[in-house]
């Protein structure tokens, strides 16, 4: 896209970036109006939490299941100096799918929220960016104060939403999967089988949902 074409098909108000994400969940889910969760104040103005909003759909995908989605990571904004970016700015969003875990009431976790939004200080305060295979340790459970095995983190591509050109540049749609600590410490000691792990969990479960519960 040519900077004129971008300053005919768009103006100021438009949220660019935003609405390429959007474009990919109303596809998955068409009718849904998701739970959006923004900061009270945006990082712009100085609040402390750097991505803009979290969106949660619900998906009767493969089993019933949380599928959240952050704003924030990518170019939102309209913006004439960033067309034809390689990237949009990192070049990802996060997304992660979340089985209901019985601790959240049948509530979209809020917890899930947080764990997205430490993620991006992360990102944003150390500019270390993430790719598929990457892994994270979660410093312990990744719901604070839970019994489960889950404490670390494998970044995949989300097996329902491509890799796509905006008109700010590239954004992966990378998802967050949950893993147990003896899988972390397995892949920590030899990173090159982050792959490897990650195929063995597709087999039984394809969209690498993430369940407290799994041992």
């Amino acid at each position: 896209m040519t900077l004129e074409e971008y300053k005919k098909e768009f103006t100021e108000d438009d949220a660019v970036g935003w609405l390429e994400i959007d474009k990919e969940f109303d596809r998955l889910y068409p009718d849904q109006e998701p739970k959006h969760y923004a900061p009270p104040i945006s990082y712009m103005l100085g609040g402390e939490y750097p991505l803009d909003g979290v969106s949660i759909y619900e998906s009767k995908k493969q089993t019933d299941h949380f599928h959240f989605v952050t704003y924030g990571f990518s170019e939102l904004y309209y913006n004439e100096e960033k067309v034809n970016g390689e990237f949009s700015k990192w070049g990802f969003e996060l997304t992660f799918r979340l089985k209901p875990f019985e601790g959240d009431n049948g509530n979209p976790p809020s917890w899930a929220v947080a764990l997205l939004q430490n993620i991006a200080k992360y990102v944003f305060s150390s500019g270390n960016w993430f790719e598929e295979f990457h892994f994270m340790p979660a410093n312990g459970p990744i719901r604070l104060e839970t019994d489960t095995d889950i404490t670390a983190l494998v970044f995949v591509n989300d097996p329902e939403i491509p890799k796509k050109q905006t008109p700010h540049g590239e954004v992966t749609f990378l998802q967050i999967t949950g893993i147990t600590s003896a899988e972390y410490e397995s892949i920590k000691d030899n990173p090159g089988t982050a792959e490897e792990l990650v195929n063995k969990l597709r087999e039984n479960n394809p969209l690498l949902i993430t369940d407290l519960n799994r041992k």
